[in-house]
């Protein structure tokens, strides 16, 4: 049996490979009724981790739950060391990663699926993912359990989806596709050129804070606004109006905003939401002028990806569709700014929050055929010491238009003859380039390694920090970045004259 599994924001949802179809499993809660998804929530319960619907059964008895933990993972200085707090507890993030998965494995398990029957699964990260939230993902699933085979950005994953379900919208002429994925808390959006079942991504952007979570809180906002302007609320003296809130009202709040958002069709004209115990109506009209810069935010950041184009200049004529899958992408809202800025090319995938895990099994199952080749959606590169010292200089090592090895490795080595006593490397992830060459956007420490040139300080193993100093000859070296299927790269600077080496990975973190 092969899983497609995608941990998202809001919900983890598992699809399974079954003789050319892709089912969800559908899993049941505490009190029997079956649903196609997991929260993605933990709870902290008789001094353990709940997750899942236990998670919020324990939240209704007024356990202290978190919601949207999936988005510590983009933090740019996430890592083992980060923790999240649960009432007064705090936990590392990985280890609430990793029992969260445990926990789905469980009600896998007790919704029908034979473990060992399970021969491969197939997960995904956001594609503008970094380097430490690809590997903690992978490692974490590892670690709960599932027989991990590869790991897929999530809207090639969607691609995959939409090949199988609507092939016929693409041809000879039509090839390209651009997949909209507008998940619980997070933007990607990805280029991708398919030949059959032959996918290649062009390119893809995103945002790492930009989701569902965002609409939700919008549409309290405007709650506790109304709540206030009727006098059944208290007003806040500073910052949001959410921030008067207690924390447990809060959550409540927000959940409801979330079950009510994905009610809405496009005939809701208002919206009934309770605020500190009495009933407040929003205008559906109101909410949607709220979070249409929420909408723009993302086509903003999608754009670059058609050029520029728009409703005026747009020459869409390889595009078979621009597809719009993720949780978020439910909201009316959505697909009708995209209509009118791109017209009858946008279809909205008909299981947008289980487009991502169907095409995780398609990537899962052997026999579908399908293949891809992805870039590396965030490029790679050192700031290191210049000027003897005096400066720092930048370089970019591996670009974001590098092809992703789709089985092995793919390996960048650089060789040189060092002019200094010793080499500072910053490394960093970057989303793009200013016109001067610098990372700009939004960028990502990766490692540091503090490599000395100097023999006599390879042999002393001399305290660090140590001066820069110029050296007219000094030993030949070799940096070497290897960047594995799933995008994860390992750095090894090398003195090639005495053999010693240093290697960065987010493996040794």
């Amino acid at each position: 049996m092969d899983l497609g599994v995608d941990f998202g924001t809001t919900r983890t949802i598992t699809a399974i490979a079954d003789r050319g179809n892709y089912p969800v499993v559908g899993l049941t809660d505490p009190l029997g009724d079956s649903h196609d998804w997991f929260p993605s929530v933990v709870a902290l319960s008789g001094g353990r981790l709940v997750h899942g619907f236990e998670a919020l059964a324990a939240a209704e008895e007024g356990a202290p739950m978190l919601r949207s933990f999936k988005r510590l993972l983009a933090a740019p200085d996430f890592g083992p060391e980060t923790l999240v707090r649960l009432g007064d507890a705090a936990f590392p993030a990985v280890g609430v990663l990793e029992s969260h998965l445990r926990a789905l494995k469980t009600a896998l398990v007790e919704s029908g699926i034979d473990w060992e029957d399970v021969e491969s699964t197939v997960i995904a990260v956001p594609a503008h993912a970094h380097g430490a939230q690809r590997f903690w993902t992978l490692e974490s699933f590892r670690r709960a359990g599932f027989p991990v085979t590869a790991m897929m950005n999530e809207p090639s994953a969607a691609g995959f989806e939409y090949t199988h379900r609507q092939s016929r919208t693409l041809s000879s002429k039509r090839t390209r596709l651009i997949v909209y994925d507008l998940g619980g808390g997070t933007f990607d959006a990805s280029l991708i050129k398919a030949d059959g079942t032959a996918h290649e991504v062009i390119d893809s952007l995103g945002v790492n804070a930009l989701g569902g979570d965002d609409f939700d809180r919008v549409l309290a906002t405007l709650a506790v606004g109304a709540a206030q302007a009727s006098g059944a609320s208290t007003p806040g003296t500073t910052g949001s109006p959410l921030d008067a809130l207690p924390a447990g009202e809060l959550e409540e709040l927000l959940l409801a905003c979330r079950e009510a958002k994905e009610r809405l069709t496009p005939q809701t004209r208002r919206i009934a939401l309770e605020v500190g115990g009495d009933v407040v109506m929003v205008g559906v009209n109101d909410f949607y002028a709220a979070a249409t810069p929420l909408v723009e935010e993302s086509l903003t950041a999608m754009l670059p990806l058609l050029g520029g184009l728009d409703a005026e200049s747009a020459d869409l004529s390889e595009v078979a569709g621009i597809y719009l899958v993720g949780g978020g992408s439910g909201l009316p809202l959505v697909p009708r700014l995209l209509r009118e800025r791109f017209g009858r090319r946008v279809h909205r995938s008909p299981y947008p929050a289980a487009s991502t895990a169907i095409g995780l099994a398609i990537a899962a199952d052997a026999q579908s055929g399908f293949s891809l080749t992805e870039k590396l959606s965030r490029g790679f590169g050192v700031f290191r010491e210049i000027s003897d010292g005096r400066a720092l200089g930048f370089d970019a090592i591996l670009d974001r238009s590098l092809t992703v090895p789709d089985q092995g490795e793919q390996v960048v080595v650089r060789r040189y003859r060092a002019r200094h006593n010793v080499g500072d490397f910053r490394f960093v992830e970057y989303a793009q380039l200013d016109p001067s060459g610098h990372p700009a956007g939004d960028i990502v420490p990766f490692g540091r390694i503090v490599f000395p040139f100097d023999t006599a300080l390879q042999e002393q193993s001399a305290e660090l920090p140590i001066p820069v100093e110029r050296r007219h000859e000094g030993p030949e070296v070799e940096e070497r970045y290897v960047i594995d299927r799933n995008g994860i790269v390992t750095v090894r600077i090398t003195d090639l004259d005495t053999g010693f080496a240093v290697e960065e990975s987010l493996a040794h973190s």
